[in-house]
């Protein structure tokens, strides 16, 4: 879609069939203050403790897996770059 069609209601019907999540989604991958938080939290050699607690409770994220390193595998699926 070409940019100038932002504004066009066209553009967004099929907006109509994504779940809540998934709109949420749509609206949290392009926040530039989440983007920069994530990259934050992915350069981290080791997670800090409650490090994935606290992000999780910024920005409102459920994990639908273990808590701790169990799930430190799962964080491609916050990350704006692979989902976009």
């Amino acid at each position: 879609m070409p940019i100038s069609d932002w504004q066009s209601p066209a553009a967004y019907e099929h907006a109509q069939d994504i779940a809540a999540a998934g709109m949420a989604w749509e609206y949290l991958r392009r926040d530039d203050e989440y983007r920069r938080a994530f990259q934050n939290m992915k350069t981290l050699a080791v997670p800090k403790p409650r490090g994935s607690k606290a992000f999780s409770e910024r920005w409102g994220l459920r994990f639908p897996c273990r808590s701790g390193a169990a799930c430190w595998q799962h964080t491609c699926f916050l990350d704006t770059e692979t989902l976009a």
